[in-house]
């Protein structure tokens, strides 16, 4: 059971964590980045689309890639260039997001819906541990970690590059700036708008992702908004965590623990429970963010629009 468990908990906290890998860098740049929701969206409907089209999961993921970078540019004009309130802008990348998708879902595929036979992204088989004896730890850490799917192999990668990127490279070093003190910044000679254009394109990058690792990955279909909240989810974690890699990670694994929880607790306590269980991880949410407002302190500029003087 808790093996099982801890699979669902990796597989539902995979497209959080790199939707709030992608928030980290855009917030850590001084922008909030509230379309996290429809840019992991875009990336759901355009993985499917691009695997049917190529005929490949890496051609899906690449158009992806593509599609939630463009929408992040769109919001990055907006926020960057002509210095719109940032929380609107987000919130209308989100519903253009929920439009686009739908329109082209049902343009494309209509009442038939997704292919069955889509191209998947494929899992990661473990052999040698096979070679541990089946019992015990063993038979843990076969049934946890024998078979896991590329992208959470991918997103634990993402965690230790973007800690060293951000951490450990001038070129965090430049993000951070830009997020602290952007005249400073600017005064010795970084590049306030190229920075942050650059951060909230990536963000919308590893947002679109996960959410082809929704579409492509795990649910291996498509449908109309099928991302519901995780995007916010996302941002929630990236705040509980703290604005670091591996803080924004372990939330992560929390709301994913308890979405996993939620689909097994209608099996002890009847079908008709089930529809309030899966509330369980957005009212985790509203809790964790509550407990953390006031004491996790955010990037000093993140939200305020900077006019280069």
């Amino acid at each position: 059971m808790w093996s099982a468990l801890l699979s669902a908990t990796l597989r539902s906290a995979t497209p959080l964590t790199f939707a709030a890998i992608g928030g980290l860098f855009s917030e850590r740049s001084g922008v909030v980045n509230i379309g996290l929701e429809g840019m992991m969206l875009m990336g759901a409907f355009f993985a499917i689309w691009g695997a049917d089209r190529t005929h490949s999961w890496v051609g899906g993921l690449l158009i992806a890639m593509a599609a939630g970078g463009a929408l992040a540019l769109v919001y990055a004009y907006f926020a960057i260039q002509l210095r719109a309130d940032q929380i609107v802008g987000g919130t209308a990348i989100n519903f253009l997001a929920l439009g686009l998708t739908g329109y082209l879902y049902i343009d494309i595929y209509g009442v038939q819906g997704t292919p069955n036979n889509l191209p998947g992204i494929p899992d990661v088989h473990i052999s040698w541990l096979e070679k541990i004896p089946p019992h015990g730890l063993g038979r843990f850490l076969q049934d946890s970690f024998g078979q896991m799917n590329l992208m959470i192999w991918m997103s634990f990668v993402l965690l230790v590059v973007t800690w060293l990127l951000m951490f450990k490279t001038p070129m965090g070093l430049r993000i951070r700036a830009v997020g602290e003190h952007p005249r400073a910044a600017d005064t010795v000679g970084i590049s306030v708008y190229r920075v942050r254009y650059g951060s909230v394109t990536l963000s919308g990058v590893l947002a679109a992702l996960g959410g082809a690792y929704l579409s492509l990955g795990f649910v291996h279909s498509f449908s109309e908004n099928m991302t519901a909240g995780r995007g916010f989810i996302a941002l929630a974690a990236l705040i509980f965590g703290g604005w670091r890699p591996f803080g924004a990670f372990g939330a992560a694994l929390l709301f994913g623990f308890s979405s996993a929880l939620a689909r097994r607790l209608p099996d002890a306590y009847g079908s008709s429970a089930g529809t309030l269980f899966e509330a369980l991880p957005y009212v985790l949410t509203l809790i964790a963010v509550a407990g953390v407002i006031g004491r996790s302190i955010p990037p000093a500029a993140v939200g305020r629009p900077y006019k280069k003087q």
